[in-house]
């Protein structure tokens, strides 16, 4: 009897014009399209984006996106099969790690990041399902993101989740969310985040 192994994942052509205009991430093989963000949740975005992009400024490395998308290739050997996608509403990556990846993927502007980010955020939107929000941390800790922050804005509180805490960490009130793990000296005050 010949065992037939199924290949997760599938071609990059494929992904892309499934995702067409909108934001479609794989997580544990299932395919979930991301509505667009609301006023309030863009605002949020836009918020930790330009605090991130000023702070890297002043450090002269690293870079800061908001909204887009990185794949998980499925080798070395096939890096136009995909089988995973995430698409964090703000994601950073340090050093000169995006230099690097331009230089090395000369056709890098016509294809998602085929890159894990070293930190992302993400803001919960009151559509939201809690087990793929809990489904979509996993995947992040287990893809490599060294930190990652949920934001709550409907309770004005905060998670952070690291792949080498026990716990996470629950922030709320005049508490100061710190990324010192991987960005030293950059931390915000949660009530600043929603004020």
């Amino acid at each position: 009897m010949t065992l037939t192994q199924t290949r997760i994942g599938l071609p990059l052509d494929e992904f892309l014009a499934l995702a067409g205009d909108g934001s479609l991430e794989i997580i544990d093989g299932k395919r979930r399209f991301k509505l667009l963000p609301k006023a309030g949740h863009s605002d949020l975005t836009k918020f930790f984006y330009d605090l991130l992009l000023d702070f890297l400024r002043s450090l002269g490395y690293g870079v800061v996106y908001a909204e887009t998308t990185f794949v998980l290739p499925g080798d070395a050997h096939d890096p136009n099969w995909v089988t995973g996608s995430r698409v964090p509403d703000v994601m950073v990556f340090l050093g000169t790690r995006i230099a690097d990846y331009k230089r090395d993927n000369p056709d890098w502007r016509d294809r998602p990041l085929a890159l894990i980010p070293d930190f992302v955020i993400e803001i919960v939107s009151p559509n939201d399902k809690a087990t793929e929000l809990d489904e979509k941390i996993d995947a992040y800790l287990s893809d490599g993101v060294r930190l990652i922050w949920v934001i709550y804005p409907s309770s004005q509180k905060a998670i952070a989740y690291a792949p080498d805490w026990e716990q996470p960490r629950h922030y709320a009130g005049e508490a100061v969310l710190r990324a010192d793990d991987v960005l030293p000296d950059f931390g915000v005050k949660l009530s600043d985040v929603f004020a």
